[in-house]
Formats: structure tokens, C-alpha cells, sequence
């Protein structure tokens, strides 16, 4: 599998187009680079437009760290790009990877190639790949680091940090428990040194085993849960990196609504299941952010292709037995890259309809490349009040 993510280094003269996420109104990208700190886009830098910003022809001077910050002074996640005018770039993560993922580093030039490359991590060699193509198989913490690569008779490229994350598992995988049911959490394989911590109504920042579960290495067993071990879950390594959280709601009722416990991909399919303690097939009303949606005969709803506008607080109803907690359906952006791996050309047409529908009718279309990338993040354990940032690349280079 193709890894979807998104490079953090450019060539010069290509151009970068940040946004903060859809329905992000009061939000403005902001940089620090070598030269100026804090500033925002439009001031002496980028064109902005509503809650996004585009360098046209992005220079080493663009090179520094991007947010989304709001009027109120909350903040996205931050991304640190460096823009090169050598002929070499490392293509990588911009964003932590999730712990058991594989990554796969791209040395590049100017011209897209496939000539071997020499890939070092911490100035110290690793090994030389024939593609230029080097992938991580299942990424530990022990793979943090600074990675660069060299191109023999091209050069190479800046060094990039590689960040991983730990990624917090539950099973069983949902958002609503019953009273008495076991709840296993652990942070992902390899997570030495990380602790699963949790905030309820009662306590906030308590590590398993202190009060509450049992710890093993890096894992927390609930035996038998209860209504006041509802709140939000995470990992988190002792230098105070964390995870992904996951919103747990324990109820002594006899109904729960089984859905996605972390965020589910744009354009996948999503079923929410009504269900009683003792399992069962029932019909059962569905509402979403109060409002009643449908009823199901099998007590199952199927959300196809979800986007977007399906977020939002779900319960379900059965009757002759009650109703369940709310909880919250989560959709992260759809990640585009991909495509643009398998076929670059066939899909511009498409690309470019995204980039034309994102700019004002008439503003600087001369200046509009031929192919565009667009990518959405939503990095939860990054991102604050639900905003991240999301970037897109386009280049001139990918039609010649």
C-alpha cells in the first residue's frame, strides 16, 4: 500500500497552498521562518483568501514552521517545510506517522526519477535503494530521527525529521460500553516508555493503574467498567508526546449505539449498530444532532461514502427499552495523494477543478499550475478546538 502522505520539502518555484480546515471562519495560517517570527499570511508574505493562504512561487526563504491560529489565540497543528534550490529533495512525512504504519521516503530530483539513493538517518548511513525508494515497515519510535539521501551526480537533499506517534487501540473497538464490560487500551507496538492516561468527570490527567485499570508494559485493562470511567483515553511517552484520543461513554442503561470510537475516513462507508445488552436485532430510531433521521428494521444504519457534513452527536432509540448516549461521529479528510502516484495526468483535470473552486472567479489565474495535490489531516493528538491545518502542493513540474 501506497503511504498517503505529504512531503516536507519542496523545490523553489514551486507553489504551497495552506488552508485551515473547512468551516474554520476567524482562522488565518501563520509562520515562523529564520527571518520573521509570528507573522501572518498577507502581511509580506502568501495570498490570502477566507481561511487559506498560497505562496505562488515558494522561495528558501519560505522555508519554517506553518499553524492555523484563530482570533481567540487556539492553535492547529504545526507543519515545518523547508524549500530547497538544490536539485535534490527527500520527499517524507510532514506529520507524525502512527506507530505500526509503514513509511516509505522518496529521494527525488527535479525532474521525477527513479535513480538509486543513498539514505542516511542521523548523518549515519543506512543503505543505498536502486529505486530511490526507501519504506520502513511497520515504524517504531525507534525510527524517529533526521533523515536526508544523496543522488550520485545530483547531490543531496535537506535533512527532515521523521516524528512517529504512538496510536491508541481499544477493544472492543467503540464508543459506548455497557456497566461490567471489559475495556482493553494500548498503545501501539514498540511504545516503550508509554502510559495510557485518561480525563473523566471526576479526575483529569490520571494514568492507568494509579486509581483506575490495570498496567501491563504499555497496555490498560478495565476488568469491569462503570459509569464513571466515561471520558477521553490516550497514550503518552514521559517526554509528553501523545496519541490520538478516544471518547469512551460507559452506561448503566440498555442501550448503546456502536459506532467508530476514532475518526473515519472521508468517503468510506460507516454502519452504526442499536443494540440492547443482550444482542439482538431490533428495529430502532436514529437522530442525529437531535433531529430524527430514520428508522431501521435490523437496528443497523449504513452511512455510504460519508462525508463531511455526517459529523455530528448520533443516538438511536429502541423501543420498549430506551435510548442510548450520544456520541460523536468523526470524518477526517480525504487524503488525494495516491491517486496522483498511480496517475498523475488522468486525474489533473479533476485536480484542478478542486484548485479553481478554491480561489476567487479571476484571481491570478495566469499563475495557476497544471496539476494539484491536495491533502486533509486531521491529526487529533496535535490539534486543538478540532482545527488542523490542511496543505496542498501544486507543481509545474509534474506536466513537463
Amino acid at each position: 500500500e501506497l503511504n498517503k502522505l505529504f512531503t516536507a520539502q519542496l523545490f523553489v518555484r514551486e507553489s504551497l497552498d495552506l488552508s485551515c480546515e473547512e468551516d474554520s471562519a476567524g482562522w488565518t495560517v501563520k509562520r515562523n521562518t529564520t527571518k520573521k517570527n509570528m507573522t501572518e499570511c498577507g502581511d509580506t508574505w502568501g495570498d490570502p483568501a477566507a481561511s487559506s493562504c498560497t505562496i505562488f512561487y515558494t522561495l528558501p526563504s519560505d522555508s519554517g514552521v506553518y499553524w492555523c491560529e484563530s482570533r481567540e489565540g487556539a492553535t492547529s497543528n504545526t507543519v515545518n517545510i523547508t524549500v530547497t534550490g538544490g536539485d535534490v529533495i527527500l520527499q517524507s512525512p510532514v506529520l507524525p506517522v502512527m506507530e505500526g504504519a509503514a513509511v516509505t521516503l522518496n529521494c527525488t530530483t527535479r525532474t521525477p526519477s527513479n535513480l538509486p539513493a543513498d539514505f542516511y538517518k542521523d548523518g549515519s548511513f543506512i543503505r543505498t535503494e536502486s529505486t530511490g525508494q526507501m519504506t520502513i515497515h511497520h515504524v517504531s519510535k525507534s525510527d524517529e530521527g533526521l533523515y536526508h539521501c544523496n543522488i550520485s551526480g545530483y547531490g543531496q537533499s535537506p535533512s527532515s525529521w521523521l516524528a512517529v506517534a504512538a496510536s491508541l487501540t481499544l477493544r472492543p473497538s467503540t464508543a459506548q460500553l455497557f456497566v461490567h464490560e471489559s475495556l482493553h487500551l494500548s498503545c501501539e507496538e514498540d511504545s516503550a516508555g508509554w502510559t495510557v492516561k485518561r480525563n473523566t468527570t471526576t479526575e483529569t490527567m490520571t494514568e492507568c493503574g494509579r486509581t483506575w485499570g490495570t498496567l501491563t508494559a504499555s497496555s490498560c485493562r478495565i476488568r469491569y467498567t462503570f459509569p464513571s470511567d466515561t471520558g477521553v483515553y490516550w497514550c503518552e511517552s514521559r517526554e509528553g508526546a501523545t496519541s490520538n484520543t478516544a471518547n469512551i461513554t460507559v452506561t448503566g442503561g440498555d442501550v448503546i449505539l456502536q459506532s467508530p470510537v476514532l475518526p473515519v475516513m472521508e468517503g468510506a462507508a460507516v454502519t452504526l449498530n442499536c443494540t440492547t445488552r443482550t444482542p439482538s436485532n431490533l428495529p430502532a430510531d436514529f437522530y442525529k444532532d437531535g433531529s430524527f433521521i430514520r428508522t431501521e428494521s435490523t437496528g443497523q444504519m449504513t452511512i455510504h461514502h460519508v462525508s463531511k457534513s455526517d459529523e455530528g452527536l448520533y443516538h438511536c432509540n429502541i423501543s420498549a427499552y430506551g435510548q442510548s448516549p450520544p456520541s460523536r461521529l468523526a470524518v477526517a479528510g480525504e487524503l488525494l495523494c495516491h491517486l496522483v502516484v498511480f496517475c498523475p495526468y488522468c486525474i489533473s483535470t479533476l485536480l484542478l477543478v478542486s484548485l479553481w473552486r478554491q480561489r476567487s472567479a479571476g484571481k491570478r489565474r495566469d499563475k495557476q499550475p497544471t496539476n494539484f495535490i491536495k491533502i486533509n489531516w486531521v491529526q487529533h493528538y496535535h490539534c486543538q478546538s478540532e482545527k488542523c491545518l490542511v496543505i496542498s502542493i501544486c507543481s509545474d513540474k509534474l506536466s513537463k
